[in-house]
Formats: structure tokens, sequence, C-alpha cells
């Protein structure tokens, strides 16, 4: 992971990366959790500011801390960084859950594929969080625009090739889509919004060629935000997730 890190700091560098708002200082996050030693991830968009800034947008620091800065290393800029700082970035991917995790968002996400026996708290059935986007920004995702998102987009969008291209781009992926009613959001408005699910597997991402077949499950309800995700809801997602993977599991033995 050293090499991965070590590319993303660099394209920090990048001119128009500094028209996406990123947080500058903050590390780059190629993972939360111990990749070496997953089985299962999950897949997001990018870190959130909360993991290097608390409500006030201080700099987390101390015990509060979870991922490197400039400030935490000792660094006027990231190009003075060696093997030595890199080496401590990767431990903090490493222990992210066991230190002081964004519970907030984590835990809700990780009761949905808890029933399969993972968990992003378990060293032994360990599961891990990638992001398509590997830099936090100063302001959430859906703020930015549609520029700033593309921007970012062009500029690491091999970042889970080397550890994903937007799925939307990744030619090798099929999805097999089904509509699940039970996961229906009702609206006052009367159209509510339908739940459905995805099912596929990838060999190659981002140009990379894996050494296996990924089996990929999705579904497109926002967990921590979506507004009417009951716990009925959450939990007939955990119940699919768990089916699936136990399905998948049977193959493969």
């Amino acid at each position: 992971m050293l090499s991965e890190t070590l590319t993303l700091i660099e394209r920090l560098s990048k001119k128009e990366l500094k028209k996406a708002k990123l947080l500058e200082w903050g590390s780059p996050v190629l993972s939360f959790g111990d990749l070496s030693i997953s089985k299962l991830a999950t897949l997001g968009i990018n870190p959130s500011n909360r993991e290097f800034v608390d409500i006030n947008g201080n700099e987390l620091v101390g015990v509060d801390r979870r991922f490197h800065t400039l400030h935490s290393l000792k660094l006027e800029k990231w190009s003075d960084i060696s093997n030595k700082e890199i080496e401590k970035i990767i431990n903090s991917y490493k222990e992210y859950f066991f230190k002081n995790p964004y519970d907030l968002w984590f835990k809700k996400l990780n009761n949905i594929f808890s029933g399969a026996g993972f968990s992003y708290y378990n060293k032994s059935s360990h599961a891990c969080h990638l992001d398509l986007v590997p830099y936090a920004t100063e302001i959430k995702w859906t703020e930015l625009s549609n520029n700033q998102k593309q921007i970012l987009f062009n500029s690491v969008g091999d970042t889970l090739g080397l550890v994903l291209k937007s799925l939307q781009e990744l030619g090798e992926v099929k999805f097999k889509k089904e509509e699940k009613p039970e996961w229906n959001l009702p609206r006052k408005s009367g159209k509510d919004v339908k739940g459905f699910a995805y099912t596929g597997s990838v060999s190659m991402i981002g140009g990379v060629k894996l050494k296996k077949v990924i089996f990929i499950l999705g579904y497109n309800h926002n967990i921590q935000s979506s507004f009417g995700v009951t716990k009925l809801v959450q939990n007939s997602i955990r119940d699919w997730v768990s089916k699936n993977l136990e399905n998948y599991n049977g193959r493969q033995a």
C-alpha cells in the first residue's frame, strides 16, 4: 500500500484538484480498515470532512484524530513526506475501526452485513470500506458542483484500480437489477421512492486486471440519511445481503 498511498499524495499537487474544494492538508484515505485481511468491502463516494474536523470545523487532534494531516506529521507540504510518514498514514487506515471511528456513519452500514458474520470492528472477520474518491472535501459531496465532481473522478478515477472508476464507467461490470417493493420509502406526495437491489461481478477495475472475480451487491438507498429508511427496511436489506453472501460463499466452498 506504500506506493499507492504515495501516488495519491503526489496527486494532491495537481492544479485541477485545487478547484475541487479538497481538504488539502488532510491525508488521502485509501481504505477504512485493514484491506489486507478483509474478505468484504463496502463502497462509498469520498471520505467525510468529519474524518478530519469536528462539528465546528476544527482539526481533530490527540485521541480524537482519525487520519493524519500535515500538522500531525509535522510537515510543511506533502512533497516533504518520507516513507516513515507514509507508514504512519497506512497504519491509520488499518487501525481506523479500533481507535475513534465515525460510528454515526459506519455503525448503520455495519448492521447491513453483520448478519453474514462480518464486521468492521472484528479483526478475525474483518470488513473494510473503500471510496471512489480517496480525498475528503471541505463541503459535502452533494454540495460540490458537477464540474468539481468530474474533476475528482477524472483525477483519481483509477484509485480502486490501484485498489475505481465510477461504477457507471466500469464496462466490465454487469448488474442484475431487481425491484424490491418491501424497500419502498413512502412519501406524502404518494410517489414512493422505489427500492432496488443489484447483483453483479467484476474481474477488472479501472483498467486493472484483478486476481479473482469480485462479487458485488448493491442497493439504492442511503442508509445513513435517506428519509424514511426505517428499521424494517434496514433489516430487510440486511437479510438480503446475508442470504446472497451465504449463497456466494456456498458456491465458493
